[in-house]
């Protein structure tokens, strides 16, 4: 698949306003954020498993598997892309709705293929309708939902990441932005 480059003339521009929209990430409450090559954006099938044999909530929200993209499915997402926003946070819970307002602003300012992605399961409803998505404007599926390895991904881009090995241990989060 060949990808569509930019003009010349454009590349400024694109610039400094990805730099506006790392700033705008840690605005909405990221610890930090940058700019990535998506070529640094892994998947792989053994990502869902964790999800489907290690998590209670599997298959139970329209943002979690069986009902997000596959891993073949996603790579070929990525495909269409050239950059990523990849943004970090230190509390699980607030990264679907930083990934929504940023793509929301993304698109806004001429990325009319800004997708967002954020980390674990939706929060949106207590508890996920059965039928259909009470929010489907809003409800952004986990980037590991979608069989991202966030592991290999994320270190491939410098920012830390570990396994937590008690509750003790500070967490690290992470959501993307693909933009093109």
């Amino acid at each position: 698949m060949t990808r569509n480059r930019r003009a010349p003339g454009k590349q400024g521009y694109a610039e400094k306003i990805f730099e506006e929209f790392v700033q705008r990430a840690c605005e909405l409450g990221a610890h930090e954020a940058k700019i990535i090559d998506v070529a640094t954006v892994h998947t792989a099938a053994w990502v869902r498993m964790k999800c489907r044999f290690g998590c209670e909530l599997y298959g139970l929200g329209h943002c979690c598997p069986p009902n997000t993209p596959t891993p073949e499915e996603m790579a070929k997402v990525i495909e269409c892309y050239e950059k990523g926003l990849l943004f970090h946070s230190v509390k699980l819970g607030s990264l679907g709705s930083i990934a929504y307002e940023l793509e929301r602003e993304i698109f806004l300012a001429g990325f009319h293929k800004a997708i967002g992605l954020g980390a674990g399961p939706c929060t949106l409803c207590r508890r996920c309708p059965s039928k259909r998505c009470s929010h489907p404007d809003r409800a952004r599926p986990s980037m590991e939902s979608c069989g991202i390895d966030v592991y290999a991904t994320v270190r491939a881009n410098g920012l830390p990441i570990e396994v937590l090995r008690d509750e003790t241990c500070r967490g690290n989060y992470y959501g993307l932005v693909l933009i093109d």
